[in-house]
């Protein structure tokens, strides 16, 4: 059971990360976390090469470190489709988010769904995984057999469960003018 806790709270955790990147209509930091930048020869993550901030509700801000990748972090927020073109003043780029039209928050609550759906298929492999093992034990009877996984199907509902009310908290943020 704490190998199924382990896994499930593990896909539960990258949900999570992945919802934060998802647009709501206010600006966050973790809008950007999934950026990287080619800087120095190699991919770094922007948060490593300029801080990040969020001015106002509508706005994120970055300051690089070293002002000679401000262009390269201008090239790869392009790059990355956030629906917000890179504002650069000297040193200091901002994002500003546009208003969220209806064809907007449909496309972001469809993304959600993909998300929390993905989430759940990858529950249901723990789950087909942990059944394998249970069902292919030997020296315990069946009905021991029939506890371990009623305990696991329990115990893998909470997790659905658990993605599920993560994926419809994101949709009212969305869907919340």
């Amino acid at each position: 059971m704490s190998e199924i806790s382990t896994s499930c709270q593990k896909i539960i955790e990258h949900l999570d990360a992945e919802l934060k990147t998802i647009r709501t209509g206010r600006s966050t930091p973790e809008l950007v976390d999934g950026i990287f930048v080619e800087v120095w020869g190699s991919k770094q993550p922007l948060k490593a090469v300029a801080s990040i901030s969020t001015p106002d509700s509508k706005t994120i801000q970055i300051e690089p470190w070293d002002s000679s990748v401000v262009k390269l972090i201008e090239v790869a927020l392009t790059e990355a489709d956030l629906g917000m073109m890179p504002n650069v003043q000297g040193k200091v780029i901002r994002l500003v988010m546009p208003m969220m039209t209806d064809e907007n928050r449909q496309h972001m609550v469809k993304k959600v769904k993909e998300k929390t759906e993905d989430t759940r298929v990858s529950i249901r492999r723990v789950r087909e995984e942990v059944k394998k093992g249970i069902e292919k034990q030997e020296g315990i009877g069946e009905d021991e057999k029939h506890g371990q996984l009623e305990a696991m199907e329990k115990e893998i509902k909470s997790f659905v469960e658990k993605a599920d009310a993560m994926g419809k908290k994101k949709e009212d943020e969305i869907t919340t003018i």
